[in-house]
């Protein structure tokens, strides 16, 4: 096996880019949330998601409990509140204006898209859990802004081409 420097790994791989998020869940001492940029599509039959939370997360250990969560889907100018809930502040929802769906999860408020969902599995994968989720409901808050991504260590945006 080859070993990799991890500062190395992490710079190649930054030049992927990556679609930006916030998972939020409801517990019995209010909303929690962590910015996750390893999110993807796993099935349209039945809907699945997926999304990898560090082991060393102080939120996922809650949202797991909660049993559900929501994918809030950032926009182009949200990269404060993806700051905000990549940091360790103990109340990340301190001036976020949210509102809830069928899971209760928290769904950010001008998010670009939202994902509400039932944790379905969740498998090891070194440091990280990847933690699949069945789609309960799903809806457009902003249908014609454009997404927050990271790439290359930074905030950005990307456009559809136009024909």
């Amino acid at each position: 096996m080859t070993a990799f420097d991890p500062a190395e790994f992490r710079r190649v791989l930054g030049h992927y880019p990556t679609g930006v998020t916030v998972v939020t869940a409801a517990s019995d001492d209010g909303p929690v949330g962590l910015a996750i940029g390893s999110f993807g599509s796993v099935s349209l039959d039945p809907p699945l998601v997926m999304f990898c939370p560090g082991k060393s997360s102080n939120s996922w250990p809650v949202i797991e409990a909660s049993g559900s969560f929501c994918v809030n889907v950032l926009a182009e100018d949200q990269a404060a509140v993806s700051s905000l809930f990549a940091g360790r502040d103990a109340d990340k929802f301190a001036g976020i204006a949210w509102g809830i769906r069928s899971t209760g999860a928290p769904v950010i408020e001008g998010c670009l898209a939202w994902i509400d969902c039932t944790i379905e599995t969740i498998h090891e994968g070194g440091d990280h859990w990847i933690v699949v989720g069945r789609v309960d409901d799903l809806g457009v808050g902003r249908p014609d802004d454009d997404p927050l991504i990271f790439f290359k260590g930074g905030y950005g945006a990307v456009r559809p081409q136009q024909d």
